[in-house]
């Protein structure tokens, strides 16, 4: 073993290189100034579908991304290999900044929020009116949901073929929410599927709804020729069969609009949602929020809603329809 004295020469000190022989980390990153522009149509087990300049790509997140997921709805900046061509994968380098968010929890005391679309700006709620039964507890959830986004709500209701809309259209009018009514008939002709593309066109619209309502069958019959699979409403639960696993971007025929089918869900948690954003869905009565003690939760003895409407400035019915919809968050879709 070689030894040195108390002041060695540096020259003749042996220095190891580097092992790996890879050049020191550093914390600049390409721009990718070249990268094409997509958008996520689906994602399946860490691999997405982009549509790029007309064709379909696959590709998988760049590490440089970390944490940060792309869902359906996302504009994407992609690199490599751009041709769609079968065994390639192209690398999502980076998630354009989004115009709107649709997010949803488990349930009411999960922190995890989960990221249902990205971009949209219609959101369509889905109920059959019977076989299955309609939730409006559900409903009640997705339009908070939806005025949280800042995304339209539209409720369509499909099967009144076996029970009428009347009932349920009754407790929404006060909201002012469009809606279309379907039957069974309608959608074997094509005339339901007409009226709903009518109201999508020209928007990228989100299906909600849970399983069995008829939210596939009616995409199908929105984009024929990207026919998704159905099932059918368990006869003892009453409740749907999942056969939708995961959301899809479709084109509506003539490139007028944009409709992504979700799959059905059990529970619309609301544990991310901030009342105080609710109340801007109601342009006749945030005004009268002004006199609101702090952190009001608009549904308590002091609040200055109720003055707002003894004086006529909003309709007392719209003020009910405002507390349903908060009170929403503290009660499950069953209750």
């Amino acid at each position: 073993m070689r030894r040195y004295g108390k002041n060695p020469d540096e020259d003749d000190i042996r220095v190891r290189p580097n092992p790996k022989g890879n050049r020191p980390r550093t914390n600049i990153r390409p721009k990718h100034a070249d990268a094409g522009e997509g958008l996520v149509l689906t994602v399946d087990r860490g691999r997405l579908t982009c549509l790029i300049d007309g064709r379909t790509v696959t590709a998988m997140k760049a590490r440089e991304l970390g944490r940060k997921s792309a869902v359906v709805g996302d504009r994407v900046a992609v690199v490599g290999d751009l041709t769609g061509a079968k065994d390639t994968l192209a690398r999502i380098v980076r998630v354009e900044p989004r115009t709107s968010t649709l997010r949803r929890t488990a349930d009411d005391d999960d922190p995890f929020e989960r990221v249902v679309v990205a971009n949209a700006d219609q959101l369509a709620i889905v109920t059959a009116l019977a076989d299955p039964e309609p939730r409006p507890r559900l409903i009640d959830r997705c339009l908070v949901a939806a005025y949280d986004a800042g995304l339209d709500p539209l409720l369509v209701l499909t099967k009144s073929d076996l029970a009428s809309a009347d009932a349920l259209l009754e407790s929404y009018g006060a909201l002012g929410v469009p809606y279309i009514v379907t039957n069974r008939d309608e959608l074997t002709d094509g005339s339901a599927a007409d009226r709903v593309r009518e109201s999508l066109a020209g928007r990228m619209t989100a299906f909600v709804g849970h399983s069995g309502v008829g939210k596939t069958t009616l995409v199908n019959a929105l984009v024929p020729e990207r026919r998704r699979a159905t099932g059918h409403v368990n006869a003892v639960t009453g409740r749907g069969r999942h056969t939708t696993t995961s959301a899809l971007a479709l084109p509506l025929p003539g490139g007028s609009g944009w409709v992504i089918d979700t799959p059905g869900v059990r529970s619309f948690g609301l544990a991310h949602i901030d009342p105080s954003r609710v109340i801007h869905a109601f342009p006749d009565l945030e005004p009268g929020t002004a006199g609101c003690p702090r952190a009001c939760s608009h549904d308590e003895p002091d609040c200055a809603l109720d003055e707002w409407v003894t004086d006529g400035h909003a309709d007392p019915a719209r003020l009910y329809s405002l507390r349903r919809l908060l009170a929403t968050r503290e009660r499950r879709e069953g209750d």
